[in-house]
């Protein structure tokens, strides 16, 4: 079992103290703008001063028209850097590892506040987006490791994909939601590009110790188990992250594609890969879903995390 206090190490950059992750959460406290409040200042760095080896942002939209919640911080304009600097700046200070989630949110995307109709890798009925075209991907690529390029440029160790919960890359995953025709539809291998599109990008641009995780839901979101267990194991395999970060909901409950297997969502996802990178670096799995107290993350580790998310 990890030790829970025990030193987190990532295949790039600093250690974190301990295997304590602030899960990105939807606090709903930035400007309109996106600029960073006060008052969400006041809360992330408060994680870092009770001892989260690692604090995340909430998740910080890449791009105007891909906002997912009023008041979300933003990293897709200048504007936002001032802020973002004293945050990480404020979180190393205080210990932890600094990282910014990127998100792009996609068919989630209110359109009463974006202003514009929200878009997806197809057009989607109940919500009204249109279906993105091949330019426009492109475009998204860049978004993203534009949004990088300036969370680094802003102090921050490294940032999140946040590639779960139906949002923009979740849905270029899912068969359901992308019935797109060109290369970034049909194989799994084509869905994915994007995402791997992005890390090629990002490692381009960024510095050689810049951390880059991923977050993916398993399962719900249109999303199958055993794609997403193949999706992890080629992210580990390419040497281009430095950990996954897997969004479970409930940790304990049986996978809906194994019900009756007798074995719970996070047994089925931590032994999927082995965990080393093509350098034979390991590439450490956290899990977030229903983990509450000392137990629950004991549990988690016990079956195989290396790290838990928690909030």
């Amino acid at each position: 079992m990890t030790d829970p206090f025990a030193p987190l190490r990532f295949p790039r950059g600093r250690a974190a103290a301990n295997a304590l992750m602030l899960a990105p959460l939807t606090n709903c406290q930035s400007h309109p703008d996106g600029t960073l409040s006060d008052e969400e200042h006041h809360w992330l760095t408060m994680r870092a001063d009770g001892g989260f080896g690692t604090v995340m942002t909430c998740a910080a939209s890449v791009s105007a028209t891909g906002v997912g919640f009023p008041g979300q911080l933003g990293v897709h304009d200048d504007t936002h850097l001032p802020g973002l600097e004293r945050l990480a700046s404020d979180l190393r200070a205080a210990g932890s590892v600094a990282l910014a989630q990127l998100q792009h949110a996609g068919i989630r995307s209110p359109i009463d506040l974006i202003g514009t109709t929200p878009v997806g890798p197809s057009d989607h009925a109940d919500t009204g987006a249109r279906a993105l075209t091949t330019d426009e991907v492109e475009q998204a690529v860049a978004d993203f490791v534009a949004a990088a390029r300036r969370a680094e440029r802003a102090g921050f160790d490294g940032v999140e994909l946040h590639g779960a919960h139906g949002y923009l890359l979740c849905a270029f995953l899912s068969p359901e939601l992308n019935r797109r025709t060109d290369r970034y539809g049909g194989s799994l291998e084509n869905r994915s590009r994007i995402l791997f599109e992005i890390l090629d990008g990002i490692r381009a641009e960024c510095g050689p110790d810049f951390v880059v995780g991923v977050r993916l839901s398993l399962e719900r979101f249109g999303v199958r188990l055993d794609e997403m267990r193949i999706v992890t194991q080629a992210l580990i395999d390419s040497g281009q992250v430095d950990f996954m970060d897997l969004s479970l909901w409930d940790c304990t409950k049986e996978p809906v594609e194994m019900a009756g297997s007798g074995r719970s969502l996070l047994e089925v996802t931590t032994d999927l890969a082995r965990r080393h990178d093509p350098q034979g670096r390991r590439v450490p799995i956290g899990v977030a879903g229903k983990l509450h107290d000392p137990d629950d993350i004991a549990y988690a580790l016990e079956h195989g995390a290396d790290f838990v998310l928690l909030g």
